[in-house]
């Protein structure tokens, strides 16, 4: 080994020793550095905050108001004491965006289902007609559906204008013509509520022995009425298709009814809260039985060929009962309810469930 080379190697060592304590130094003050700047942006963010208390003194206490803190005040009534009510955000927000959305969907989802339905099945046409007649509905009966369908269907209209008026009829009537038109629309609302709740309230009691679920029910689902295949599942005096629509008005229209009282009557001492709740119930409930409603419409209409003659007359032909509630018709004639054709409907007394 030359002499040099004996030389270069020391120094080689030196430098690599001066690294490697630099490097522990850098560590080692970096371990201790590096924590502070935790305290640095605890200490900057405290500053900002107080900048910006300092810009807006009443910012702590507008804080303390959207928070629903309660205050004092002279004016003496519910909830008078919170000038704020934050929550009353979060229902416009689900009042305007899901309830709307989702609920306009469904109803034209339906409506447009039936549609299609109708053009490619054309519903269900009487096979054959045989002159005799069954009194399938009595005058009292057919005097309460179209007391309460004929209110439902007000109900809906003022109720949907409502709840979709900024969308579908401001942009047709104008902001004042909107404004006279719901002026009108909520009274009217409110007032024939009443009346309709007293016809839904007699249907249910009045029409509960006819939608007790039996066992040809299941088989009925199962063929889905037949609407599709042509078949007709047995059934008595309602299908299984109709127990369900009756009991959805039971859950339904209770809902919409419990819902209405909250919002009919807030002098109660009902609190903003609730009636939020109230509102929302309402529309959910409100746009789930016109959805089905429309169903109904259709079937005692256009979907079904002899329905409609039933809650005007009173009257079906014996072929349509026995196509749709063989069932039914088969009790009817054990106890010589039907009558022939050109005989008197007058005289025949009340066919039995």
């Amino acid at each position: 080994m030359s002499e040099s080379q004996a030389r270069g190697k020391p120094a080689k060592l030196s430098r690599r020793v001066k690294a490697m304590l630099w490097s522990m130094l850098v560590i080692a003050v970096g371990a201790m550095v590096a924590p502070l700047a935790g305290y640095v942006y605890a200490a900057s963010a405290q500053a900002q905050e107080q900048k910006a208390e300092e810009a807006n003194p009443r910012a702590e206490y507008w804080r303390e108001v959207r928070q629903g803190t309660a205050g004092y005040t002279a004016v003496t009534g519910q909830e008078t004491g919170v000038l704020v009510q934050s929550g009353g955000q979060v229902w416009r927000e689900v009042r305007n965006g899901p309830v709307t959305t989702l609920g306009a969907i469904m109803v034209v989802g339906m409506i447009v289902a039936l549609v299609v339905f109708q053009v490619t099945k054309g519903g269900a046409k009487l096979e054959h007609r045989t002159g005799r007649t069954v009194l399938r509905w009595p005058m009292f009966d057919r005097v309460l559906h179209w007391y309460t369908a004929i209110l439902f269907i007000i109900l809906a209209i003022t109720g949907l204008s409502l709840l979709w008026g900024r969308y579908a009829l401001i942009p047709i009537m104008g902001a004042e013509g909107f404004a006279a038109w719901a002026n009108f629309a909520k009274p009217v609302h409110d007032y024939l509520a009443l009346f309709f709740t007293a016809g839904l309230v007699v249907m249910v009691v009045k029409w509960f022995k006819h939608n007790v679920f039996e066992a040809q029910d299941r088989q009925w689902f199962k063929q889905l009425g037949g609407f599709f295949d042509g078949s007709h599942p047995p059934a008595g005096f309602c299908n299984a298709g109709e127990k369900a629509y009756y009991w959805l008005l039971v859950v339904g229209g209770f809902a919409i009814v419990a819902s209405g009282f909250f919002l009919l009557f807030p002098n109660l001492g009902f609190e903003r809260e609730a009636m939020q709740i109230a509102n929302v119930v309402h529309g959910i409930g409100s746009l789930v039985v016109i959805t089905a409603v429309c169903a109904h419409i259709y079937l005692g209409t256009l979907g079904s060929e002899g329905a409609l003659e039933g809650m005007v007359s009173g009257e079906v032909d014996e072929g349509w009962a026995k196509q749709h509630h063989n069932l039914w018709l088969d009790e009817v004639k054990k106890h010589g309810q039907a009558h022939g054709e050109g005989e008197s409907s007058g005289r025949s007394a009340p066919a039995s469930a």
